[in-house]
């Protein structure tokens, strides 16, 4: 079982920057694929980007301008986000699965076991 608490939210202007962190629970961290998702008001939770063992894997929406890393001493994966536009704004949730993930599952939700609970991000325009 891993416990996943994210943190980094807030507001900010457009072209601004924020970084989120994702902190976990458990002894194997190393071994999760971790990802991060995002859901704006009145639409479906979307992917984001997702770090494995081999790989990491951005939405288009975002590659170039966000970037996922990880500090597995510290059980925590990170979302480094930059030139931040008002279409961000959403709750964005951090995710893990022990699943062997690659280009073809990365960016399904069902493929990850578990969930943080969220942080708001608003970008203001």
């Amino acid at each position: 079982q891993v416990q996943l608490v994210e943190s980094g939210g807030g507001l900010v202007q457009a072209g601004g920057s924020l970084r989120l962190s994702c902190a976990a629970s458990g002894r194997t961290f190393s071994r999760y694929t971790m990802g991060w998702f995002r859901q704006a008001p009145g639409k479906e939770r979307e992917y984001v980007a997702a770090n494995t063992w081999l790989d990491t894997y951005y939405a288009a929406s975002v590659k170039g301008r966000f970037t996922i890393s990880r500090d597995n001493a510290k059980n925590t994966v990170y979302l480094q986000m930059n030139s931040l536009k008002p279409d961000d704004t959403a709750v964005y949730y951090c995710a893990a699965t022990l699943r062997g993930l690659t280009s073809s599952t990365w960016y399904s939700l069902g493929a990850y076991d578990y969930w943080g609970q969220g942080t708001q991000v608003t970008v203001s325009s």
